[in-house]
This record gives C-alpha cells, structure tokens and sequence, in this order.
C-alpha cells in the first residue's frame, strides 16, 4: 500500500426510518484536521483525474460508483511508483484518507452519477489553489483507465 494511505470501511445503519454512517472521527487513521468539506457530483462516465496537493484529503463516495486511482509520485517515498486502485460506492462506502503530495482521481462507474464527499486540511483558496493537475493519461503515472 502508498506510504500513508489509510482507508476505512463505512459501516452504514439501516432502519425503517433511513441510514446512518460514520464517516471521518477523531482518533481514526483516517481523520486528519478539516479545514474544509465539500460534495460534487460527476456524470457517467467521466474520468476526473489526476491531480496532487500539499496537504490532506479524505474522500467517500455516497451516491453511484467509481474506481478511484491513488499514485504515489513523491520524491524519496518508499512507495514511489506504486498505483493503488479502489472501488467504491453507495454500496461499499469506504472513506480514503489521501495524503500529501500523492496524485489522486477517479472515473465513474456505472449508469448514473457518483456523489462524493471530500474534507479537506487546507479550504480551497482561488488566488492560491495549491493545486497540481496531470493529465489522465500522463506517462509519469502510466495508468491504463480502461481496465
């Protein structure tokens, strides 16, 4: 696994009256402090991917499904090169805490769209995104999306 990655099974509650789950807690390997938390919604299909910050992140998909791909371009991390795919979904909720400097994205599975929730440890900042983007299909991450 990417040096740092942390991933957690959401355990969902359901009732005659609807769901619950825990997503992020204090104390869990996937909580890291959240400045702030966002929801977007991507169509069919759609590959959103890559790009990397300097600080965490942590994802969970609540509506649809996607394959979400994490790869490890750090210089001088042990796992550097190492591509780590997950599947995830409102059936199989996991929250993924992704960590600094590691390129992340995902494409959409499936006939509907995906819902995801993201906290993040810095709030977006438009004058200053912070934000690295690379192709999908950029030769430093060599990952085929059709598999």
């Amino acid at each position: 696994m990417i040096d740092g990655l942390a991933i957690k099974k959401v355990v969902g509650h359901k009732d005659h009256e609807g769901f619950f789950a825990e997503l992020v807690k204090f104390g869990e390997e996937t909580f890291h402090e959240i400045r702030q938390t966002s929801y977007s919604e991507t169509k069919q299909g759609v590959i959103k991917a890559f790009h990397w910050h300097p600080y965490w992140e942590m994802w969970c998909v609540v509506k649809g499904r996607a394959k979400i791909v994490i790869a490890d371009i750090r210089d001088g991390s042990p796992t550097k090169g190492n591509t780590e795919v997950i599947m995830a979904g409102e059936d199989d909720m996991k929250v993924i805490a992704i960590p600094p400097g590691v390129a992340h994205g995902y494409q959409v599975l499936g006939d509907a769209p995906m819902g995801i929730i993201y906290h993040a440890e810095e709030p977006y900042d438009p004058a200053y995104p912070k934000i690295e983007h690379l192709p999908h299909d950029t030769p430093l991450i060599n990952f085929n999306w059709s598999e």
